[in-house]
């Protein structure tokens, strides 16, 4: 039987009615799904899954991806949304103010997501991001709510955000791209590209490689989107 089937079998578990909401359609639905995507996350740290417990007690960046996705995922069960999602939602909104990173756990948020620095991060939570995206400091990605670009960003994957990054509007950031430090981006960002000033314009062709570090491997990533009843993009 496929994972996508299992996850089929399982739906009575989880709450369809609150998954169709705005603010619970990035939320994993089920708890095979959750330890993947976390397992995606920590392999991004260039760690094993032996050293979970140093990177959850000591590194800012994995410890909020982690509250983050058990939030989202205890937001979707019938029961666990009244009883353990408020504890969850709680510890998150504690790191957000300690560690100034404000990351809702509905954000649909692919695997591998890699927050290097911390502080002063901002994203909408109808914003989608690829997968093996990594976000530094002071990093934004927000809404605009008028004109031919209202609405919030897609980040593809692999993409690279310096410190300072902003993303604003319904744009697109193409896969395998890099935002420099301080770059405001309003326009659709081609793949492969390096943008930078403001407003962002592309200055080099030569996209993230370099930047963009210890990827998820393939067999995992396919495991984390079955698990979750996608199809690998």
């Amino acid at each position: 039987m496929s994972e996508v089937s299992k996850i089929q079998l399982r739906e009575e578990e989880v709450d369809l009615e609150a998954l169709a909401k705005p603010h619970s359609r990035g939320c994993l639905r089920s708890f095979r799904a959750l330890r993947l995507y976390l397992t995606a996350d920590l392999h991004r740290y260039h760690a094993g899954r032996f050293h979970f417990w140093r990177h959850f007690l000591f590194t800012p960046g994995y410890k909020y991806t982690f509250w983050m996705r058990l939030s989202g995922y205890l937001k979707t069960g019938r029961i666990t949304r009244l009883t353990l999602y408020p504890i969850a939602k709680f510890i998150l909104l504690h790191c957000r103010y300690k560690y100034g990173i404000a990351i809702p756990e509905y954000t649909e948020i692919d695997p591998g997501l890699f927050i290097n620095r911390f502080g002063g991060i901002y994203m909408h939570g109808h914003t989608k991001i690829g997968h093996d995206v990594t976000l530094s400091a002071m990093t934004m990605i927000g809404q605009t709510n008028r004109g031919k670009r209202a609405g919030t960003p897609t980040i593809g994957n692999r993409v690279f955000m310096g410190v300072g990054a902003k993303v604003i509007g319904k744009v697109t950031v193409g896969d395998d791209s890099a935002i420099g430090v301080s770059a405001l981006v309003t326009r659709d960002v081609p793949p492969n590209s390096v943008v930078a000033g403001i407003p962002a314009k592309v200055i080099s062709e030569e996209g993230s490689e370099g930047y963009v570090n210890r990827t998820v491997p393939a067999e995992l990533l396919a495991a984390c989107y079955a698990a979750n009843g996608r199809a690998l993009p």
